[in-house]
């Protein structure tokens, strides 16, 4: 096993860090969701990965574009969430069709027992191989980082390898790699089902970064919370002259947001964006233009229910810094049992943008839009 590094980079509040942090809770989050019609004409395919599978509930997919610039998703699939028969299953994009997919990882351990999966997130390394880090483990609040990797786009795997105990991987999102080549991994954990304390929130983000691609890890210290905030999942944004931003889930009813200026090293404590969130994942993209794009759902939580709401719609919101948001298109407005949930996005080399998500946690829905359209 690689040796991985338990060396904590220095905490940093940031707070001279020259980029405003966007208000307090809750920040817009009793908008009304705002239908982009006037960005229909972007989606250019809307389909499912499958329309059957030997199982019935499925979450958390993730999309990257492999050398050769060949589409390839994964997700998790079993009796349902936390069952310990849910497995990580892959599929190919190949010639506009979906590949069937296949079970590439599961979590029976050596002695023969057998925990559930978690959020695959699909990494393709550059000039190198194709990685899957993934979660094992009975909850969120037990489980640990796996990873495998696959020469040859997916088809072949690795024997799945345990990461050292207090580095979980990418949580849900992929990481970024900076122009340094140093890879920058967007983590989190949970402490508990709490709303917070005095002393901070009990959701907390951190990242991990390697400087030899992946051999070795280094972690940050969790992300300074002063307001509370419970945040999870991040994705990481770039922005011009090397800024950073994080933007998570968070259960106070709209999205999170921190900003770092060293290469991810120190992070500013956790603010708001002006975006609502019903306590649902996210994903995030910096687009070849500089716009910065997200998936997430337009509603907030529950007034009855802090921390909870309706995963529907679900929507694409642009920004040109990363604090001040528009929804322009609505991708999901039918109110569905379970709902439209946890997107991953990413751009391929080609421009257009592919979008997958979990379709009322029974399909895996698969979107490109043109983002020449989205304005």
């Amino acid at each position: 096993m690689a040796e991985i590094s338990r060396r904590r980079l220095g905490a940093g509040l940031g707070l001279g860090l020259g980029v405003g942090l966007v208000g307090a809770f809750p920040a817009r989050a009793g908008a009304e969701p705002a239908v982009g019609d006037s960005g229909s004409s972007a989606v250019v395919r809307s389909g499912f990965i499958y329309e059957q599978a030997p199982y019935p509930q499925c979450h958390a997919s993730t999309i990257v574009e492999m050398a050769g610039g060949v589409m390839a998703a994964a997700w998790f699939g079993g009796t349902h969430e936390k069952h310990p028969d849910v497995c990580i299953w892959f599929a190919r994009f190949e010639n506009g069709t979906w590949t069937e997919g296949v079970q590439v990882a599961d979590g029976v351990q050596s002695d023969g027992a057998r925990h559930p999966t978690w959020n695959p997130v699909l990494f393709q390394a550059p000039q190198g191989d194709l990685i899957l880090f993934y979660k094992v483990g009975p909850d969120p609040f037990s489980w640990w980082g796996m990873v495998m990797t696959s020469p040859d786009g997916g088809r072949t795997w690795s024997p799945p390898r345990r990461l050292e105990d207090g580095v979980l991987g990418p949580i849900k999102n992929k990481p970024v790699v900076l122009a340094d080549g140093t890879w920058l991994s967007p983590s989190s954990t949970e402490a508990g089902e709490g709303m917070g304390s005095a002393t901070g929130a009990n959701w907390r983000l951190h990242f991990e970064i390697s400087t030899d691609q992946g051999r070795s890890w280094s972690l940050t210290e969790p992300v300074a919370s002063p307001l509370n905030i419970d945040a999870i999942q991040p994705s990481i944004l770039t922005h011009p002259n090397g800024a950073l931003q994080a933007v998570a889930r968070a259960r106070q009813g709209a999205l999170a947001s921190s900003w770092s200026h060293d290469g991810g090293r120190t992070w500013s404590p956790i603010g708001a964006v002006d975006l609502p969130n019903p306590n649902s994942g996210t994903d995030a993209s910096t687009l070849s233009d500089g716009r910065q794009l997200m998936i997430y759902n337009h509603a907030g939580h529950e007034p009855a229910r802090p921390g909870r709401g309706p995963r529907h719609p679900l929507n694409v919101g642009l920004s040109r810094d990363g604090l001040s948001w528009r929804n322009v298109l609505t991708l999901e407005s039918d109110p569905l049992p379970h709902g439209y949930a946890y997107p991953a996005v990413v751009q391929a080399s080609d421009g257009l943008i592919h979008v997958t998500y979990t379709h009322d946690r029974t399909r895996i829905r698969h979107v490109i839009l043109d983002p020449s359209r989205l304005v």
